[in-house]
């Protein structure tokens, strides 16, 4: 084997390592980033998820479905 062709071959080996962890936390940080993608993220406040929750409470209020008592009582919980 030509000499440049051995040093070229310790050269990918010492480095070889390195890049395998690389490619695993790739990996790892790719399955995390998809399993927050599918599984949506959870209700932030301001989020249209709260605003939603918040006018269908309004409504049922309106509506005479829901005392104030639990009128407020569930607006907190949203909120």
């Amino acid at each position: 084997m030509p000499e440049t062709m051995h040093q070229y071959w310790w050269g990918f080996l010492r480095f070889g390592p390195i890049f395998m962890i690389l490619f695993w936390v790739l990996v790892i940080v790719g399955i995390v980033a998809l399993i927050k993608w599918i599984g949506g993220q959870t209700a932030t406040p301001g989020s249209k998820t709260e605003e939603l929750a918040l006018e269908i409470l309004k409504k049922r209020y309106a509506k005479g479905e829901i005392s104030k008592e639990e009128f407020e009582e569930k607006k907190k919980d949203i909120l």
